[in-house]
């Protein structure tokens, strides 16, 4: 098992920090002789977060990864390991697995370096467990991802220096990973401060958002209603709201001022070596779109019923999909937008969420973009706490916290059209707030539409086991009849089964 044998031992010769994406040098981490201080903790932390920006984790591969798994984002390209995500026909070998896989697991041996090596550092607790916090915080995140994809994994909780050991390592139940991972995000909430500088540094909040969806997936909606409410009765002392405009959720230039995120991954338009940077923007993109520097690459497409289910009056909709474009310096609407040339060009809306205000950008296509991405947001915790609501039997809340992200919804804002043309939306009716009784259908529809393309959605749908529903032959994207639920998690990558006798697949694989 020759990736786990090196991912443990070796985090890289050099650490970008997750704040400006600014390669330092700092030597080979090792807990003997590194950490001398807090300082040095926060290195290593730093360089636990950069792989989560990588392109081969949420830059291009994980995420999409999880759009095309959705009922929500169909393939246009013919790429066999995006094929086989969208058609549900994975295979053990898809190349787009074995790289998250591996860059996941190198986040969490960063992670675990920052811990280890923060006990070697002689300071008080009070200045060094908020650093150490983060490492905590992260190392949930990306086991967190792992577990909701894979199920059972392999849990490795400190730096692996017995190369044999990690080659025969088994997996973990998911039950254990789930306690571990919420031990870790309790960790983390008792000493994060309550706002941090930057959303891409995790805060209070962060650690308490993540565990109300982690209990929310686990189905423990007490615990989830508890602690999505203490983020919403605390939300001031948190510096947490609704952005007022949904717009600025997705433009690169004005989401640095929202008080929305809770945490995020931040980018910085800087060209990584080895594809390290975001390509979600190109990959959405309209293919031959004037902006950009060359438009997109038309990969990930919604399907027309995507669009056409979706009321026109809702403002959500004109942000989060294009149906215009300037092709050529030719403005036409969706039904031409093969106007291209382009064998994979869609006469659909796009998505727009990442194509229309990527701020600078370092290469062509809008490659190396400056997006914040929303890991999670002031709006998912409303419906966290909406959806375990309706669990609970109390309908006036999950009415109340619905009707907060509905009515953000009709304030409308300033947003733009696919031919670059600036719109101001006025306030509207659409969506109407919720009223009757509320439904775990109704809180999971929101859910679609307020998230719309941001990795949510295929996770919903998992835990909610409500595959045979949505990619049935009413579904937006029509039937996928290879999907069954075995498709539920996806399987373990088949080298990493070849080096190691003592891991098993999943079923159905």
């Amino acid at each position: 098992m020759k990736n786990l044998k090196y991912l443990f031992l070796i985090i890289g010769i050099s650490v970008f920090s997750c704040s400006d994406l600014l390669e330092e040098p700092v030597g080979l981490l090792a807990p003997e002789g590194f950490f001398q201080s807090t300082a040095d903790i926060q290195t290593a932390v730093d360089g636990a977060f950069t792989h989560a920006i990588n392109e081969k984790f949420w830059g291009r591969k994980l995420s999409i990864a999880l759009m095309l798994r959705s009922d929500m984002v169909n393939l246009q390209s013919d790429q066999t390991r995006r094929v086989e995500h969208n058609e549900f026909t994975t295979l053990a070998n898809n190349g787009m697995i074995t790289e998250f896989w591996l860059k996941t697991y190198q986040g969490i041996a960063g992670a675990n370096l920052a811990i280890a090596g923060a006990e070697a550092v002689d300071a008080d607790i009070a200045a060094k467990n908020p650093v150490t916090a983060q490492a905590y915080f992260i190392r949930a995140f990306y086991y967190f991802h792992l577990v909701r994809q894979f199920g059972a994994v392999p849990y490795v909780d400190a730096p692996i220096t017995d190369a044999e050991a990690a080659g025969s390592i088994s997996r973990t139940s998911a039950d254990e990973v789930y306690a571990n991972i919420i031990s870790d995000l309790e960790f983390a909430k008792q000493w994060l401060p309550n706002t941090q500088s930057s959303r891409a540094i995790p805060a209070k909040s962060s650690a308490s958002a993540y565990l109300a969806l982690v209990h929310l997936t686990r189905g423990n909606y007490q615990a989830a209603y508890d602690e999505a409410k203490e983020i919403i009765d605390n939300a001031g002392v948190y510096d947490l709201a609704l952005e007022p405009d949904f717009q600025n959720l997705f433009d690169a230039n004005a989401i640095d001022a929202s008080k929305e995120p809770i945490f995020a991954l931040d980018y910085n338009n800087f060209e990584a070596p080895n594809n390290a940077y975001d390509q979600i923007a190109p990959m959405t993109g309209i293919r031959g779109d004037d902006r950009n520097e060359g438009g997109g690459w038309s990969v990930a497409v919604p399907t027309l019923a995507v669009y056409e289910t979706w009321d026109a009056g809702d403002y959500r909709r004109a942000v989060s999909m294009d149906d215009e474009a300037s092709i050529g310096g030719v403005v036409v609407d969706f039904t031409q937008f093969d106007i291209s040339g382009h064998e994979h060009a869609a006469n659909w809306p796009y998505i727009a969420k990442y194509t229309r205000f990527p701020g600078a950008f370092d290469r062509g296509n809008a490659r190396a973009t400056s997006h914040n991405y929303s890991m999670i947001r002031y709006a998912e915790v409303l419906l966290i706490a909406a959806e375990a609501a309706v669990e609970l039997g109390d309908n006036a809340s999950a009415t109340d916290f619905i009707n907060q992200v509905r009515a953000r919804a009709r304030m409308g804002g300033v947003t733009q059209t696919g031919a670059g043309t600036t719109v101001t939306v006025a306030p509207g009716a659409v969506p109407a707030d919720i009223t009757g009784t509320v439904t775990v259908a109704d809180v999971l529809e929101e859910r679609r539409l307020e998230l719309a393309f941001e990795g949510k959605r295929w996770y919903d749908i998992a835990r909610r086991r409500i595959g045979n529903e949505v990619f049935n032959a009413s579904g937006l994207e029509g039937e996928k009849p290879e999907f069954n639920d075995d498709d539920y998690l996806m399987p373990l990558p088949e080298d990493e089964l070849e080096r190691n006798p003592n891991l098993t697949q999943n079923p159905g694989y």
